[in-house]
């Protein structure tokens, strides 16, 4: 009698193994092809070569950082615009701002412009310690709510005027600018440790931006290259705290 229950319920059994996996499990595995093409197509074969960078794009779902309606287009090569008119920059600038600063374990970073709080994820990877500020109350609540629930422990949140930085954790062994003044904020570079690197995007009209790498050598003297040009959402430096 087992037997013939078994003979009966082989063709059902088998059946269920054939079935295609959930539609949630199917896209997961097309975001996860997604995120490996950006990987490979935008930010490798561009020469962005570092192992522990290229994992950290890897890990990083970038599709839970933008607003459900962009989804699909999460990992194209490209910017998207979040909430307050701000936008999450383009998956290969987020990675070349990244590779600039040089994070490791033992390093302590800096964000200006939280945003949807992508970038923060990604540096949170690498480095020992990411403080971040938003000038906006709703993207930093959002942002902070998303990275602590994804399990992050290592970042510090501020909802504030990012011209003026985060004196009191000074100094910052790199410090990344998300935003475009039309000057390197002061503060900043006096929050930079010696040694350390600031990339931050210099606006000089609406339309004419440069990518800038600052670095700051051993007796003080800063060291300024222009890296790309970009075009970045502007500073905002109102609601100071």
């Amino acid at each position: 009698m087992r037997r013939a229950l078994l003979l009966l319920c082989l063709p059902l059994i088998l059946s269920l193994l054939l079935l295609p996996p959930p539609a949630a499990a199917q896209d997961e595995a097309v975001l996860a092809a997604a995120r490996e093409r950006m990987v490979r197509e935008q930010i490798l074969e561009r020469g962005i070569t570092d192992a522990r960078i290229l994992g950290a794009f890897r890990k990083v779902p970038r599709h839970l950082f933008v607003a459900p309606r962009y989804r699909g287009q999460a990992y194209g090569d490209f910017p998207l615009p979040i909430e307050e008119g701000q936008t999450i920059s383009q998956p290969y600038i987020v990675a070349i701002m990244t590779a600039v600063i040089a994070p490791t374990a033992s390093k302590k970073v800096l964000e200006i412009g939280t945003g949807s709080g992508y970038q923060a994820a990604v540096m949170a990877e690498l480095a020992r310690e990411v403080y971040t500020i938003e000038i906006f109350p709703s993207l930093a609540d959002a942002s902070r709510r998303l990275l602590q629930g994804m399990g992050y422990r290592n970042i510090r949140f501020r909802t504030g005027n990012g011209y003026v930085g985060w004196p009191e954790a000074a100094p910052f062994d790199g410090i990344i600018v998300t935003c475009a003044p039309d000057h390197i904020p002061a503060p900043l570079l006096e929050q930079l440790a010696v040694g350390g690197r600031l990339v931050i995007p210099i606006r000089y009209s609406d339309t004419v931006q440069d990518l800038l790498l600052v670095e700051k050598l051993p007796d003080g003297r800063l060291k300024k290259t222009n890296l790309i040009p970009v075009l970045f959402v502007p500073m905002i430096r109102a609601n100071a705290r």
